[in-house]
């Protein structure tokens, strides 16, 4: 399953961002470009493993939108992104992401109490995007029917989802270490 995906994430160039390993791939970042083989895979996987009985789908920018908007016109369920610019809308809530490289304010938008969300993201690594919309979408009291992840690098999961009190499904696991991804699962 995912071998696409899979051979794509092993090619991946490894970059060094303030002592982080930080791995360059299409699903993750947009470069190289994007094989749409591996995308349709990448995207048949997610349907497959996700609960999408949802009033909305939702994806942090910038790498998840290239999940939702396909799984939006496919599934006739409409997203949202949660963006890394503030609009000042009624309702916006300003959550905090903090990750292996950098922190910056993200901001949810049009959801509200009751809405049963699926969340979908690229790459989870030190969880710290997904604690953050997460317990952003906790505050406003959305009900988080499912969290699908492409990519699960680290070992950070177990921890996470207890701290979250969520379960996280992901479709690959990866190791990097000395400059060279390993596929784990």
């Amino acid at each position: 399953m995912l071998e696409k995906l899979k051979k794509c994430l092993e090619a991946a160039p490894i970059v060094r961002i303030n002592n982080y390993d930080y791995f360059v791939n299409p699903i993750t970042d947009g470069v190289p470009r994007m094989d749409p083989i591996v995308l349709a895979e990448t995207l048949d996987a997610i349907k497959e493993v996700g609960d999408f009985h949802c009033d909305v789908i939702v994806a942090p920018e910038a790498m998840g939108i290239p999940l939702v908007v396909p799984l939006s016109l496919e599934l006739g369920i409409p997203y949202t992104v949660v963006r890394k610019r503030r609009y000042g809308l009624p309702g916006e809530v300003e959550i905090t992401q903090w990750t292996g490289y950098s922190h910056k304010e993200m901001y949810i938008n049009d959801i509200r109490s009751g809405d049963r969300v699926v969340l979908v993201d690229d790459v989870m690594s030190t969880g710290g995007t997904i604690k953050a919309v997460i317990r952003g979408l906790q505050e406003i009291g959305a009900d988080i029917v499912d969290v699908i992840v492409v990519v699960e690098k680290g070992g950070e999961k177990a921890k996470i989802e207890k701290e979250l009190g969520i379960h996280i499904k992901t479709l690959v696991k990866v190791k990097v270490r000395d400059g060279k991804l390993t596929i784990l699962s």
